[in-house]
């Protein structure tokens, strides 16, 4: 083998403009011939919910490794589990930051540069990242690449037990056990694809002596929580720009406040959609759908900037099923979000700008409480509230979007009714003001001097919640 001349390694966090590299340097062919690598989609995720858990190794500019994780719970991983299983068929949503165990999905060295160790500088940085993170330990599940050709004259376990004691070679188990990881027990069906292994894995684990259970007073929740409501002027907005420049308004001023969380109401870019007055009302809403992905990328820019939690109130977005849904986003403080969408869309959202409704109910774990989001109509189907409870959440926020004192009067209402049965805090946030140049809003019952009334933007129902003096805060 050619000695390579190497200048520099560096090890660095995984980015999302590495994936083309990266899916060139990767090669993982199984005996079955099929040829599996991450989508864009699933690196992208990565990224966002764990972006330290996800890194390369550089030689000389030119990325030739990998090792991706994610967090979770030492009591889901412990015994026999599957691939699928811990990933949540390749998801990922049973990653959790409050879980102990990091967990190991993925390590690889480009074969042109195996042999040099760099696998064991990844193998130090997880060490490293499970210590600075206060977790139990690392684990995963092994490949057994060799084990096919003792398959029939042993079982996984005597297989393990021969390559520890080097009777066996097996390069890669043999790698990691002299790493200073464990091997805890073998796991059957562990990669559908892994015919070399016979799907058999070995359940790998490295303890952290340095790891300190969380006691009560280690994990004592935040008791006071602030939470700024914006509502909402609705004016003529020419650009995103201009709709930004108001919108970091509110945010510098709900953060001097130090609040916790700010919460804008539903369509609060209805504005934009002037600029589609030529088009039908579909066309307009599917037009405004296309600042979507800008604006939730401008708001997790300013809950980072300001250190907030942004709940991002509602707007339009075309997903992969080419369907129009009414969405919004949770811009964590820490650069991380998630989406929620509306279940129940109003028969004129369906009937004027053909909106579908979403099919998922979720809780959001945040640095200071676990979360709902409820969008304006969904708060009047109880059982959704009710589910996000059960799940533990503390506080739901119900961003809304009404032009009548009915439609109002029914959002408040529900929002005290969903408070005291689920004995958590429901705050709102609406819009006032008016929209003289947008014609294309059918949906919201009005088309060119759209009002928007009773919204006093500052209520929080619970059962010891109190209202400050301050028009848009509510502790």
């Amino acid at each position: 083998m050619e000695t390579l001349e190497i200048n520099k390694v560096e090890i660095r966090n995984l980015q999302k403009e590495d994936y083309d590299q990266l899916a060139s340097s990767f090669t993982r062919v199984y005996a079955d011939g099929s040829d599996v690598f991450w989508t864009p989609k699933q690196i992208d995720k990565l990224i966002r919910i764990f972006p330290e858990g996800q890194i390369v190794v550089v030689v000389d500019g030119k990325i030739v490794g990998c090792a991706l994780s994610i967090i979770v719970n030492y009591d889901d991983v412990k015994n026999d589990h599957t691939y699928a299983q811990v990933t949540g068929n390749e998801t990922f949503d049973t990653h959790t930051r409050k879980g102990n165990i990091l967990y190991g999905i993925e390590v690889f060295i480009h074969p042109d540069y195996r042999g040099l160790r760099l696998a064991r500088r990844m193998y130090e940085y997880r060490k490293e990242l499970c210590e600075k993170l206060n977790l139990k330990a690392i684990m995963f599940g092994g490949r057994l690449p060799n084990y096919h050709k003792y398959a029939e004259q042993m079982r996984p376990k005597e297989y393990i037990d021969k390559v520890r004691q080097r009777e066996i070679v097996d390069p890669v188990l043999l790698f990691q056990l002299s790493d200073g990881l464990e091997d805890c027990q073998e796991m059957s069906n562990y990669l559908p694809n892994d015919e070399e292994s016979r799907h058999y894995a070995c359940l790998l684990q490295w303890d952290n002596i340095y790891y300190q259970a969380p006691t009560e007073e280690y994990i004592l929740p935040k008791t006071t929580v602030r939470v700024g409501i914006v509502q909402w002027q609705m004016r003529s907005y020419k650009t995103l720009d201009d709709l930004f420049e108001q919108v970091e308004f509110f945010v510098d001023s709900v953060s001097g406040y130090q609040s916790d969380f700010v919460l804008f109401p539903e369509y609060f870019n209805a504005p934009l959609m002037a600029r589609f007055n030529d088009v039908s009302e579909s066309e307009a809403i599917r037009g405004l759908a296309q600042y979507t992905d800008e604006i939730r990328d401008r708001f997790i820019a300013l809950a980072i900037k300001f250190n907030i939690n942004i709940i991002t109130g509602s707007m339009p977005q075309i997903k992969d099923d080419g369907l129009l849904y009414n969405v919004g986003f949770l811009c964590r403080r820490d650069g991380t979000y998630e989406m929620y969408e509306k279940l129940h869309v109003t028969p004129d959202e369906m009937k004027c700008w053909g909106l579908s409704g979403g099919k998922t109910i979720r809780t959001f774990e945040t640095d200071c409480a676990k979360i709902g989001v409820l969008i304006c109509y969904d708060v009047e189907f109880p059982e959704l509230s009710r589910i996000m409870a059960s799940e533990g959440m503390q506080i739901l926020f119900v961003p809304f979007l009404t032009d009548t004192q009915n439609a109002y009067s029914r959002v408040q209402v529900c929002a005290h009714a969903r408070a005291i049965e689920n004995e958590c805090f429901v705050v709102i946030a609406g819009s006032v003001g008016n929209l003289p140049k947008v014609h294309s809003v059918c949906a919201l019952r009005s088309l060119h001097a759209l009002r928007f009334r009773f919204s006093d933007g500052r209520t929080a129902c619970g059962g010891d919640a109190q209202y400050g003096d301050d028009p848009y805060f509510g502790h």
